[in-house]
This record gives structure tokens, sequence and C-alpha cells, in this order.
């Protein structure tokens, strides 16, 4: 742990205490997953790959998230102080800087992430009421997300506990029309559809199986980013022991939900039906070619008190990282500010304002659903792969261990979880790397700005060389998008 932190380092009495059991965790992991993701997955995947391929994708997804899973789990208790998840790991493992970057980019992802959940809940909604947008970005759906920001901000600041009920209570409610869908799609479910052109060997356009899996591997990080949900809040935990259940749980149940949902849509629809349907809702799609259009007004519905929830949940974890990464003296003081009810408010003020300012962006920039996802879901790597690094380093190091204690489990896990995020990071591809780049660079003054404020060094000699990169990886990027090269969209 870097040098002045400490496990009790500025905790309030209502930290220590705790507020959050098993269910509410456990909620927090399922309703961070499950957002709009689940709802797109249909055409999202069925956009760049096969049958087959796809399948693959969700073997080698499966696999890796569960070792990540395993190394939030491990890092809850054989480092109980340690209580802000990728944040507090990427620090406490490869020091200030990159600390700083993983909650940079963790909070990065998570109100761009919001965005794109708003964008997509009132995309949905178009169905009933056009000047929505089949893209959710219209000026009336601008305002009517504005709007849905502001209302949960006001709700989580009248206290973490009463938001983490709630979004306990959308979590029951999203499940019920993905199990519905799941069971009607069962019902539906043709298998000669399912191994039409099953390895995409037809359809040119995919190319090989490699990058079939390849195109899937972006989505399935989407839809499940937030595993580490009850990690983030384990500082407001009421048992130490309930982060590492709720974080698996959450995992087993969200991962049978997606391969379910992801693999019946393709016995419904072929994979060139799937791919294209509208990017957003076309799980509504696939039920209304099963069942009519009730089923697709079935799945809006569902997708909205989704959304919904996932947005409450995401807005709880977007402030909860930057407010423990102030307190730690590794972003401005205005982010470690907390109001009488126990909420992070100054983080979430912040959060609030850059979700409504890159609201009205999209109004005019013309940003879509799947851009946003994209943009959000590279910018989470960083703090994924130094989670894994991070467990790998203990499990060498044997720091935490005791000296008969086996470490061969957890040096397997720790490096899986590492070389699944370096997949990622390579499955992202450069032009989002280099995007992403741009968001990180833009980090770096705040990080001197905290660093200084308290009269402390900002960089090592390492850390200035890694600086040096982002910079000129950012300015790259920037040339790259001045000339049209590489887009978001």
């Amino acid at each position: 742990m870097p040098t002045g932190v400490t496990a009790t380092d500025n905790l309030s009495t209502q930290e220590k205490s705790g507020t959050l059991g098993l269910l509410p965790l456990t909620a927090l992991v399922v309703g961070s997953m499950i957002g709009g993701g689940v709802f797109s997955l249909p055409q999202n995947m069925a956009r760049g790959a096969s049958a087959g391929a796809i399948t693959i994708g969700w073997l080698i997804t499966g696999i890796g998230m569960l070792a990540l899973a395993f190394v939030y789990t491990t890092l809850s208790t054989r480092k109980p102080g340690l209580d802000a998840g990728p944040y507090s790991y990427a620090r406490a493992g490869f020091g200030n800087f990159v600390g700083f970057n993983s909650a940079w980019g963790y909070w990065i992802s998570a109100w761009i992430g919001n965005v794109s959940y708003v964008v997509l809940i009132f995309g949905a909604l178009s169905y009933f009421y056009a000047p929505f947008g089949a893209e959710g970005n219209t000026w009336q759906a601008i305002i009517g997300a504005s709007l849905c920001v502001w209302l949960v901000h006001a709700l989580v600041l009248v206290g973490i506990r009463q938001a983490a009920i709630i979004n306990m209570i959308t979590t029951l409610a999203k499940l019920g029309p993905i199990f519905l869908f799941i069971v009607l799609a069962f019902v539906a479910f043709n298998m000669p559809t399912f191994k039409l052109d099953f390895w995409g060997k037809e359809a040119l356009i995919l190319g090989s199986i490699t990058t079939q899996v390849q195109s899937t591997m972006l989505v399935t990080l989407w839809v499940f980013i937030g595993i580490e949900g009850a990690s983030v809040g384990s500082g407001r935990a009421r048992k130490r022991s309930d982060i590492g259940k709720a974080t698996i749980l959450g995992f087993v149940t969200v991962l049978l939900l997606y391969l379910l949902v992801s693999l019946l849509s393709l016995g419904v629809m072929s994979q060139p039906e799937l791919a294209a349907l509208p990017a957003a809702a076309s799980m509504a799609n696939v039920l209304e070619a099963a069942v009519g259009a009730w089923g697709s007004v079935l799945v809006r519905i569902g997708l909205v008190i989704s959304v919904a929830g996932a947005f409450l949940s995401w807005t709880l974890l977007a402030a909860e990282i930057p407010f423990r990464a102030a307190r730690e003296g590794m972003l401005p003081g205005v982010f470690a500010k907390e109001n009488d009810n126990g909420s992070p408010s100054g983080a979430l003020w912040i959060t609030s304002v850059c979700v409504q300012i890159v609201l009205i962006v999209t109004l005019y920039a013309n940003s879509t659903y799947l851009a946003l996802f994209y943009i959000a879901s590279t910018a989470i790597l960083v703090p994924y792969v130094f989670s894994g690094a991070y467990a790998l380093k203990l499990a060498m190091s044997g720091e935490s261990y005791d000296a008969h204690e086996g470490r061969g489990r957890d040096m397997a896990i720790g490096a899986l979880a590492t070389v699944y995020g370096a997949w990622l990071v390579y499955a992202a591809g450069p032009a989002y790397l280099l995007m992403c780049a741009i968001l990180y660079a833009a980090g770096i003054p705040v990080y001197v700005w905290a660093r200084r404020s308290r009269g402390e060094r900002a960089f090592s000699r390492v850390e200035i060389l890694i600086a040096i990169g982002l910079v000129g990886a950012a300015g790259v990027a920037a040339y790259l998008m001045g000339t049209g090269s590489i887009s978001a969209l």
C-alpha cells in the first residue's frame, strides 16, 4: 500500500458500521451488469459474428470474467483495508499515478455509460412516442433524459442506503421480462435457423472465426461491466464476507441470462436478420417475431425499468470511486465532499454535470448508443487489467498469505484475469484505445492539481514517462480524428 494510506484513513462512523447486506450488494452487482446491454444483445452480437463464433465468444468471456470475479472475491478478503475496488487495487499494487488512472478511467466509463443508458431509454420509448427518435438523441429525448439524470441525482443525495434499497427493487422488477423472454424464445426456438451458416462461412462480410470472436469481445465486456460493484461498495458492506458471495452470485446469474438471451435469439431469427435490426432494444424485435406486437411492448417496458435501475446503480458507483480517490489525495478535494446523509455529494454533482453536458453533445453530434458504449467499455479496461495484475502480484510475492498457504490457485486466477484483460485491449482495437487516450490525458492536470494541493510530488520518473506516453497517444488520436481517419461512429 502506498505510503501514508491506512485501512481506516478518513472513514466516517457510518462507513465503519456498514449499511449494505448480502441482498443489496448482490442487487448492486446484478443491477450494474443488467442494464440496456441485455436488451440489445441479439443485434449487437450478430452484427459481426455467426452462432458458432458467438458461442466461442461467450466461452472466452465466461472464463475470463469468472477469473475476474474470483479476483475481486479474493482481494476483498486478503486486502480488507482497500475499500474502493479497482482504484484501490491499482494504487496499492502499482503506485499513485496508476491508481489515479484506474479511478479516472472507471469514473469516465461509468458516467459515459450512464449517458448511453438514458439515450437507450428514450430510444425504446420512441416506439410509443415517435419524436424521441429510434436512437434516443432528439431534443425531446434529451430533455426527458436530463430530467431522469437529476431525479436520480436527488435520490442518491437522500442517502446511499435508500438508493440501494430502491435499486434492489428495480433489479427484481427487471428480471421478470427477461425470464419471460427466455421462456417464449425457447418455445419459438428453431434448430435449423440456429444452425444456418453456423460458422459464418457463407457471409463473407463476417470474416474469419478469429475476427468474428474478436467482434464479440467489447459487447460481452460491456454487458459484464459492474461485476466489481460489490467490491466498489465494500466500504459500506455490513459483512466483509458478503462481498465475495455477492460477486459470484451476481456473476453466475447474469452469465446464464446473457447466454440464453443471445443464443435463443439465433434460433428465432437468423444471423443476417438479427444483424439488420436496430441496435437499441433488438430483443423487442426478436420477441415480436416470435409472439407478435405485444412481445415488443413487453420488452420495451422491461428495458425502461432495467435501464433505470442500472442508471441508479451506476450513479452510485460513478460517485463512489472518485469520492474514495479524493479522500486519499488522488483527486481534488471537491470530489471528497459528503452531505449529512452520508452521500458523496461532491463527486455526485460533478458526475451529474458531466452526464448532462455529454447528453447535450449527443444531440448535436448525433452520437448513438453503440458509439457511447464502445467508448465506455474501452475506458474501463485499465481498471480491470490492473485488478488482475494486483491479484497476481500478491500471489507471487506471498504478501497477505501464511507461510504454508498454497498460492498456485490464486496465481492462476490472477494470471488468467490479466491475460483476459490484455486480450480485451487487443480486441478493442487501436481506434477506441486512441480515443480513450484523450480522456485519460485530460485527467493529468486534475491529478497534478490534486497532488500539489496537498504539497506532494505528482510523479516519479516512471510515472512521468507514462504521462508523456498518454499525451503523445492523445495527440495522435486528435490528429486522426481531425482527418477523419478514426471515428466513434
